[in-house]
């Protein structure tokens, strides 16, 4: 008696590229349940993750979005796809500021890649629209807007203990109001007119107690308005007042000039804020007090000792690589490349493997961008066999690839993309599919063998569709 058909195998492959299907057809919760399966077959998938992700986001449920978008990051943090669905995901939460620090990130990693640009353009736009001309709102420092992404990575865990609430709560909900009504509409922007609207619907009582279809009050739904609208304000409210502020940033620097030892863990949050400054500054696009600040906590840091600073050589050489990165955006690729040495030359000392791939990485990029292409495939290639996941190298081989279509050794590009096409294929990543096909069009062009180039652009153009990406399409097609 024949065994009967067990019937298809799923596997993961074949589950992404159905709920990638499903995700482009809008029906997102069969498309969630594919990708929910694919993750029991390959758990912690970083592009599952971020498919997964983006379906979230479609639903509208930013919480699960992000909680994907985070998972994705936690074991690569220079995962480009991971930044950029972070950064999309907290501008969809109306987190504005922190999704431009992550768009930055992701525009460091990849300068290629268009979206990041058009990302920090709509965030930069978005903080306009919510506050205006940045002078008319009157902030003395750039750098007293650090807790901004401490506060937005809280918020979530605040958002949790939020319960219904009850009568006195409500009572003092009516009685939160910033004592200055100008800086509180200079905070809110338009936004302050309609604050102003849900607060006069609270005297009217008869209204408020009325019973909406769905349940509830209507009092409850005008609370929570005003308690979100409460939320963004304080979001751009300063923390404490200015002269506090500028106290405790003396006594701190009182405290690192000072003889007296501090507690490791009180360096390390110390540190830790420095660090957060020196990104968020580089992110607002103030490239030379980045630069400034690095270079100041690096000398403050290599005076201490090492039972003094947590992880003193690892630190040093991250705050090479800052420095290189804010050296990068001011133009200054020589000065770049020699910080970027640094931190690689501090990163082999110490054993410490992802900070020499970050220093190769970074080095590559100046080589590339300025034009030694050679160089930038040389640094490269001792990449490779540091590179984690399939992911990685799709992205390895196809800039690779790219270098040597520059040089003019298509039959070399053509088989660097063909590897990373094999990587992406590994990996289920319809993006870097199109990218590593691209690439080999592009080379079997150059190398005359049009009729393959034709089918390979054909393909690509059938990827950019998945994706979707209207601009790759276009040039496809052209």
């Amino acid at each position: 008696m024949a065994d009967p058909d067990p019937g298809p195998v799923v596997t993961f492959g074949s589950l992404i590229t159905e709920g990638t299907t499903l995700s482009r057809r809008g029906q997102y919760h069969k498309a969630l349940g594919c990708f929910n399966n694919a993750l029991k077959l390959r758990a912690g998938d970083k592009q599952c993750l971020i498919t997964r992700s983006k379906c979230f986001l479609k639903l509208g449920d930013t919480e699960n979005s992000l909680k994907d978008a985070e998972a994705s990051l936690q074991r690569d943090k220079a995962f480009t796809e991971g930044l950029y669905q972070k950064a999309e995901t907290l501008y969809t939460m109306g987190d504005f500021e922190f999704a431009l620090v992550f768009y930055h990130r992701g525009r460091r990693l990849r300068p290629d890649q268009r979206k990041f640009q058009l990302g920090i353009n709509k965030a930069e736009e978005a903080i306009m629209n919510c506050i205006g001309n940045p002078a008319s709102v009157k902030l003395e420092n750039k750098e007293e807007l650090g807790f901004v992404s401490r506060q937005a990575e809280s918020r979530k865990n605040n958002q949790k203990l939020q319960t219904k609430p009850t009568k006195d709560q409500k009572g003092m909900k009516k009685k939160q109001r910033v004592k200055n009504p100008k800086t509180e509409r200079e905070l809110l922007g338009q936004l302050y007119d309609d604050k102003t609207f849900l607060e006069k619907l609270l005297k009217d009582e008869d209204l408020m107690q009325t019973s909406m279809r769905q349940g509830g009050k209507v009092e409850d739904l005008v609370l929570d308005g005003i308690s979100y609208l409460n939320q963004r304000r304080d979001f751009w409210q300063q923390q404490k007042p200015i002269y506090a502020r500028v106290y405790e940033r003396r006594l701190l620097q009182h405290r690192w000039s000072g003889d007296g030892q501090r507690k490791p863990a009180e360096v390390a949050r110390s540190i830790a804020r420095d660090m957060e400054d020196i990104e968020l500054m580089l992110a607002r696009g103030s490239a030379e007090e980045s630069c400034r600040k690095a270079e100041r906590v690096l000398k403050k840091i290599q005076g201490r000792a090492e039972d003094e600073v947590p992880n003193k050589s690892e630190l040093i050489g991250n705050l090479h690589s800052c420095i290189g990165n804010a050296q990068v955006e001011m133009g200054q690729m020589e000065a770049a490349l020699r910080s970027y040495r640094r931190d690689l030359d501090c990163a082999r000392q110490n054993a410490l493997p992802d900070s020499v791939s970050r220093a190769l990485d970074n080095m590559g990029r100046v080589f590339a961008r300025t034009g030694r292409f050679q160089q930038a495939i040389d640094t490269w290639e001792k990449r490779i066999p540091m590179a984690k996941s399939s992911l990685e190298k799709a992205c390895l081989f196809h800039d690779i690839g790219r270098c040597y279509l520059e040089l003019g050794d298509a039959a070399t590009a053509q088989d660097c993309g063909q590897k990373s096409l094999e990587s992406a294929d590994e990996e289920g990543d319809v993006e870097w599919q199109l990218h590593a096909t691209v690439l080999v069009a592009q080379a079997q062009v150059k190398l005359k063998d049009y009729r393959s180039a034709i089918l390979n652009f054909e393909r690509a153009l059938e990827k950019a569709k998945l994706v979707p990406d209207q601009a790759a399409q276009n040039t496809i097609i052209a």
